[in-house]
């Protein structure tokens, strides 16, 4: 069963250049760097869409480590390729989100990878914790809702 891989609303774009540290020797974004622009995709969402830095949950005492992750390439980035890196919010639960991701083209909107992401709230230990209220709150004001809803 394929997972589902749709973007929803709020929707968050993000340009991006591929460098050539992200090559491989084939001249392709090697396949792990995806998970850099993931990364990079989610860090602007939650700092453009949810006007939240990381660095406002490591304060409140939480760390949200990738638990699970999902790819699936359908063609390569190239050296100097202009890029855009969408992310949304698909769903949470209490202790969990999960961010979606499709990176395209910038020039004419060809898909070239979509994936996705599951984050769990733990503390320094690696204990799970709740969702912070203000991550839930920043969620909320945005409508964000379970199951992209």
């Amino acid at each position: 069963m394929k997972p589902v891989l749709e973007l929803v609303q709020p929707i968050h774009s993000h340009p991006y250049r591929v460098v050539y540290a992200d090559t491989d020797a084939g001249g392709v974004v090697y396949y792990g760097r995806y998970m850099r622009l993931f990364e990079i995709g989610r860090a602007e969402y939650m700092r453009t869409i949810l006007d939240m830095a990381y660095s406002t949950l490591e304060k409140l005492g939480v760390i949200m480590p990738v638990v699970e992750m999902y790819c699936r390439y359908k063609a390569p980035a190239r050296y100097d390729d202009q890029i855009v890196i969408s992310t949304s919010i698909y769903d949470y639960s209490k202790i969990s989100v999960r961010f979606h991701y499709e990176i395209n083209l910038a020039h004419d909107g060809k898909t070239l990878i979509k994936g996705y992401t599951v984050h769990a709230a733990v503390d320094k230990k690696g204990r799970l914790l709740p969702l912070p209220d203000q991550l839930k709150q920043a969620m909320l004001s945005v409508n964000i809702g379970k199951n992209g809803k």
